[in-house]
């Protein structure tokens, strides 16, 4: 690993001081190129692509203000360490989704231009130029980082470094534990250029034949994965040394008798855009199964070597992938893979993380009492992770609807879920106890296909009834339906919110859920999972849940042109949206029309952002905040003041196209007052947040808020966490109030 240099030292530190001060962040002066600035006033054609950022370009903005909490001097150790890790992964998913995609498109020489004026070919090169300042920024964030954790001792090692026992005591364990997994692959005449798997770390060998002088050369597979780690622990201190060195340097085990001439490391990935015509397959299952195992052998859009290797490998590797050495080929000088540095950002080191967090359990479900009872006397229970507890919350809700012999259906979709979710668990136990089940599975959430796979065959297996959707539309929504016999007739319950039925990422995404017996609802989801199980396309009556694709995007467009009216009128306008992205063009034009109308418009959007806020005479009434924080912000807040008739909505959708037009997505509209205001404050936190939040500027440049006082130090997420142990604190004393007022009560005669 390259060393980090003085200069690198000194103006990281400088930037990490401005930080610290909250000044404006070095995401905002690295910035990724500027698109075209604006040339609208009042009355101008909104049509014009210079009004419209470019997807993929923004996408990577956020990554700049992601990759700035890894050198953050506010963010603990270890937790920069997570930063850059997941700037890492987001950029391996990017080549495997957007670039692969965008290189589909250049291929087969389409021309058509993005609403922003952009061709395939356009984007290409413009993200390109982008990443490598993102990777250059990452390697600088690395090796200071690096330097950081050594004064912890948290030390990386390259292999040559260690002491001689230590390196024969590592040698003696890979020999017992990793040897039998390593497969050298020659490449000569009789053995061709070996299969590649997606981002794989390989080593590329030169050998030579110490008896003939022949020269070869040789492939290794470096087994990370499957309970291999890349980071193999030296003795018992947080020493760690990669486990690339390990085989690199033990090269005679694999290669007896030959001369190693070179050992070069490279890494490639590959497009994951394998999708295939649902109209045409027979069995849907079948044909993802087929998508999977051609993703495997897709074209490689990405080379990744290390600077030691020489120019002659590095063509001839190109030429075999089929690669551009020019546009594809990215060499790193530090550590090829930096996904891998979860792994010691999981370290036990209390005093190098965030402070621990436990979700609290929501004071509105005490334990020991039915949960089916509680949600009907008290009316529509908010909830909101991770500040509260998944597991005694959603889960609970499927588990004693898997156990009440009340019980006769339960009904629900699954986009994502993982082996840690009792949900799956509880979902076998209800169809064990003679109810109905039925799940709709998504087998095309992408990345989790092979996984979803797995869990359509084990409940079906358990005699579940298992659907897949309906035929063109991914189902993005996260709902539940039980139906249960109560004491005056049947009763639907119900569960919808903004995350999936995933228990790990309920403990690191912030989300929204709704946990109801409203007699509208459980009408409406009846309808939808019908939509669902059954295929059919007619228009389905809907009377309070907004459904994509067809009711949804209508009935925002809606709302927003209600709040041009009112304001009109003379009643003021207020339109507040806290999405994950802001992306379909009809619903930025009703934004921008709003604004030209006198609404205001207060925008909470994590990532990618079409609209450009601040206009004069379009868009100044409209303001931009990004969140990036502890935990990564998925709930989705819809707000519309409607003349002081306020409304909530929550749900699964982002303000996509593919959200709006292509999936099967529900908002559900919150009611009660408590949890109304609960939600006001949530937006009030966050658009006001000046420790988090980054203010998006006309040019596409974000800007992170500077704290004005102590009190603004605290981010929203932070603040949450605080308001939700106060919540727990006053529920309790309260719990213990009526308590004392049961015991004085007088005893009966």
């Amino acid at each position: 690993m390259s060393s980090v240099t003085e200069q690198d030292q000194e103006n990281l530190k400088a930037e990490m001081k401005d930080t610290a001060e909250g000044g404006q962040c070095a995401a905002a002066k690295v910035k990724p190129k500027r698109q075209a600035r604006p040339r609208a006033a009042l009355g101008s054609p909104l049509s014009q692509g210079d009004l419209y950022l470019n997807r993929e370009l923004t996408w990577l903005a956020f990554n700049w203000r992601v990759l700035n909490e890894a050198k953050d001097s506010r963010v603990p150790l270890l937790e920069r360490v997570k930063f850059l890790a997941i700037v890492s992964s987001n950029l391996d998913e990017f080549f495997m989704k957007r670039i692969g995609g965008l290189k589909q498109q250049a291929g087969a020489g389409v021309v058509k231009r993005t609403v922003d004026g952009r061709t395939p070919q356009q984007q290409l090169a413009e993200a390109s130029a982008i990443i490598r300042d993102l990777e250059d920024e990452k390697r600088r964030i690395f090796n200071v980082l690096v330097e950081s954790l050594r004064e912890h001792d948290v030390r990386i090692f390259k292999y040559s470094d260690l002491a001689r026992r230590d390196r024969a005591a590592l040698r003696e364990y890979y020999l017992k534990n990793i040897f039998p997994l390593v497969t050298p692959l020659a490449m000569d005449p009789a053995h061709p250029f070996p299969f590649i798997s997606n981002l794989s770390l390989n080593l590329l060998v030169t050998l030579e034949d110490i008896d003939r002088h022949s020269p070869m050369l040789a492939r290794v597979k470096v087994p990370v994965g499957n309970n291999v780690s890349r980071f193999l622990r030296v003795g018992s201190r947080n020493h760690f040394v990669p486990l690339e060195e390990i085989i690199a340097n033990n090269l005679d085990l694999l290669f007896p008798d030959m001369e190693v001439k070179s050992c070069e490391l490279f890494r490639v990935t590959r497009n994951s855009n394998t999708e295939r015509d649902e109209e045409r397959a027979d069995d849907l299952l079948e044909m993802i199964e087929s998508e999977l195992r051609d993703r495997k052998f897709a074209p490689i859009v990405r080379l990744q070597c290390g600077s030691s290797m020489s120019a002659v490998h590095k063509g001839m590797l190109a030429a075999e992938l089929g690669l551009d050495e020019k546009e594809d080929v990215f060499v790193i000088d530090d550590m090829i893979g930096k996904r891998d540095l979860f792994e010691l950002a999981g370290l036990d080191i209390p005093d190098l993380r965030d402070p621990p967090h436990q979700p609290i359990d929501n004071v509105h479900l005490p334990e020991n009492e039915n949960i089916f009872h509680i949600i009907r006397e008290s009316g529509p229970i908010l909830l909101h992770h991770p500040y509260e507890s998944f597991t005694t919350s959603v889960e609970r809700f499927v588990k004693e609807a898997s156990e009440d012999p009340k019980v006769l259906a339960i009904k629900i979709t699954l986009y994502r879920t993982s082996a840690g979710t009792r949900i799956i668990d509880y979902l076998v136990d209800a169809a064990i106890n003679g109810k109905q089940v039925a799940v709709v599975i998504e087998l095309k959430a992408r990345f989790d296909e092979a996984a979803n796979i797995g869990w359509a065959s084990r409940l079906e297996e358990a005699g579940i009834h298992i659907t897949y959707g309906v035929l063109g539309l991914k189902t993005h929504s996260k709902t539940a339906l039980v139906v249960r016999r109560d004491y005056d007739g049947l009763r639907r319950y119900a569960h919808v919110a903004t995350g999936n039925y995933h228990a790990g990422t309920a403990r690191i995404y912030a989300d929204f859920g709704v946990l109801t017996c409203d007699p509208d609802v459980g009408h409406d989801l009846t309808e939808l999972f019908n939509y669902l199980t059954s295929g059919c396309k007619p228009a389905r009556e809907y009377r309070k849940i907004l459904a994509a694709p067809n009711s949804m995007k209508p009935a925002l467009l809606e709302k927003i042109a209600r709040e041009i009216r009112l304001q009109a009128e003379g009643s003021p306008g207020l339109i507040r949206l806290k999405t994950n992205a802001l992306e379909d063009k009809e619903i930025v034009d009703a934004l921008y029309a709003a604004s030209q109308a006198g609404v205001k418009c207060e925008l909470v959007v994590r990532d990618s952002c079409r609209l450009r806020p601040g206009i004069p005479g379009l868009s100044e009434n409209i303001s931009v905040v990004s969140i990036v924080g502890r935990f990564l912000e998925h709930g989705r807040i819809y707000y519309f003041r409607n003349g002081g008739d306020e409304e909530f909505y929550i749900g699964s959708a982002d303000l996509m196209r593919r959200n709006l037009q292509n999936r099967v997505e529900v908002l559900i509209p919150v009611e009660p007052t408590e949890a109304r205001e609960y939600l006001r404050r949530v937006l009030d936190l966050q658009i006001n947040d000046r420790r988090n939040g980054w203010e998006m500027q006309t040019d596409n440049t974000y800007v992170q808020r500077k704290p004005r006082n102590p009190g603004e130090e605290i981010g929203s997420q932070e603040f949450l966490i605080l308001l939700a142990d106060e919540r727990l604190k006053e529920a309790r004393r309260m719990r213990k109030r009526r308590l004392k007022a049961i015991a004085r009560r007088p005893s009966s005669q």
